[in-house]
């Protein structure tokens, strides 16, 4: 995000209150076949405090099985990443990608572009510093050795985008952390600095320099020390901004022979991605004689194409947002989704998730036969606002679409984790059902008040499936609930449910 649009990027949305319990007649109307001692360890966990929403149906038949609370919306986290998944392969192929172009602005002789080299996103969020080097590369191949001009970077796609979370506000000026990165049409490593760091000699300076690159295109501050190979790790990375723009703030000790890469927000994706991509360039023997510029406004109508490359398709996309909760996929893929169904750009992140509540009114009233539902509010797709409000009974609806959407299940099902092979140690703990007939998305939250949610599918004994979910807030009386006691109220309930069905 550049500088003049500061004032926009430091309004968060404003907290909202939990909500009320809804009427119990609005719960009764489905209770029919429900088990009175349903999901009992979160009963208990609400008893103590907690709020708490909970429902399981049988997607073989479509009866509900099991609920508490189950109307009741609840702040999801990271669950509001199934409506995203769900949401843009109800629009769009599973082998869709997003394309970033590299065009020439002025005439073109001798090896020279007498003019700009304009960079232009639309919205791949996969775009990383290997697909750099293959821009580069073909801009090398057609001939070009200099640019007599600027280096620009267009986001026409969607604009300026201010934060709208406060935690994306809090990192425009510091960050020492990868997932509050700004949004932009056009963003490497996920809107991040990737810093590389590489030990030499026991007591000497490790090599610092962002990923791809054998010079940094921002200031380095600091030094990370080369340590003995059996001490443990003690660097720390930061990004810190100033007027005089983004650099990297190090410090601590790295064993010899333990080279990692650390990835830390940018301040402004589009301008830092610009200038990665112009030591790329010069690295690769083609020279930019100008300076990095960010604009906002249409292409000119005589740019000319130089080189492009296309993302990974959004089946792999859904992968990476799902499996490792990558927040800047999953906005990313909200303003592509609102963009395209609208045929304009949409100005802020949250006016694109209204696209991810039309989506769970629109299934709620096709699988429930509700002629009105109420639609969520949702403003982000990354689940950082807390705001974002989502039922059990709302995540259920949406699971059971896409498990009757055969063409598209596959792929969605596939970001879902098993907790035998869960990347996070807290999921890889319980009893063998618990391990191997869950495939399930998390999601956590600890400000304004702790969120601890678990949803996705349940195989039954019979080979058939089961739909579930299970959200856990801080309520008025405990605010914050330890995720491990959310975490064993709600696994302990999932397995009675296995062991019932």
């Amino acid at each position: 995000m550049t500088d003049q649009h500061a004032e926009s990027a430091v309004r968060p949305l404003r907290r909202r209150a939990l909500p009320a319990r809804l009427c119990a007649a609005v719960l009764l109307c489905c209770a029919g076949a429900v088990h009175a001692d349903n999901w009992e360890a979160l009963r208990k966990l609400e008893a103590s405090g907690a709020v708490v929403t909970a429902q399981a149906v049988d997607l073989d038949n479509g009866a509900l099985l099991e609920q508490f609370n189950g109307a009741e919306r609840l702040t999801p986290a990271s669950l509001t990443k199934l409506v995203v998944a769900a949401a843009t392969l109800d629009s769009w192929a599973a082998d869709r990608t997003f394309q970033t172009k590299l065009l020439g602005v002025g005439p073109f002789k001798d090896g020279t572009i007498n003019g700009d080299l304009v960079m232009q996103g639309m919205g791949d969020s996969t775009f990383d510093h290997l697909a750099l080097w293959s821009l580069a590369a073909q801009v090398k191949g057609t001939g070009v050795d200099t640019v007599k001009g600027r280096l620009v970077v267009n986001t026409a796609p969607f604009g300026p985008l201010g934060c709208e979370t406060q935690d994306r506000c809090d990192a425009l000026k510091r960050s020492a952390t990868a997932y509050n990165a700004p949004l932009g049409a056009v963003a490497v490593d996920y809107g991040n600095w990737c810093v590389d760091v590489r030990p030499t000699g026991i007591g000497s300076p490790a090599v610092v320099s962002t990923c791809g690159t054998t010079v940094s295109p921002i200031p380095v501050q600091g030094t990370i020390t080369t340590g003995r190979a059996e001490s443990k790790p003690s660097f720390w990375v930061e990004r810190v901004t100033t007027e005089a723009g983004d650099m990297l703030r190090v410090g601590g000790e790295i064993p010899l022979g333990a080279g990692a890469n650390v990835y830390r927000a940018m301040s402004d994706p589009p301008l830092g991605t610009g200038l990665m991509m112009r030591e790329v360039l010069r690295e690769i023997g083609v020279t930019v004689t100008g300076s990095v510029d960010v604009v906002h406004t249409p292409l000119p109508i005589d740019a000319y194409a130089v080189a492009s490359n296309d993302g990974l398709s959004l089946k792999e996309q859904l992968g990476r947002m799902l499996r490792f909760s990558n927040n800047y996929v999953a906005d990313m893929l909200t303003l592509n989704l609102a963009a395209a169904q609208r045929g304009q750009a949409p100005g802020q992140l949250s006016d694109a998730a209204r696209v991810l509540s039309d989506y769970v009114q629109r299934v709620k009233a096709d699988s429930r036969g509700i002629k009105q539902p109420s639609a969520p509010p949702l403003f982000s797709g990354s689940g950082l606002t807390p705001e974002n409000l989502l039922s059990a009974e709302d995540l259920t609806s949406v699971l059971a679409a896409e498990y009757r959407n055969t063409r598209m299940f596959p792929a969605y099902y596939g970001g879902l984790v098993v907790p035998r092979q869960a990347p996070f140690g807290f999921l890889r703990v319980g009893s063998a059902d618990w391990l191997d007939r869950v495939a399930l998305k998390t999601g956590t939250m600890d400000d304004p008040h702790s969120v601890c949610g678990i949803a996705g599918y349940l195989r039954k004994k019979d080979g058939g499936w089961m739909a579930f979910a299970a959200i856990v807030n801080g309520g008025p009386r405990m605010k914050h609930v330890p995720l491990w006691k959310a975490m064993e109220a709600a696994r302990a309930d999932v397995d009675s449910l296995l062991a019932r069905y």
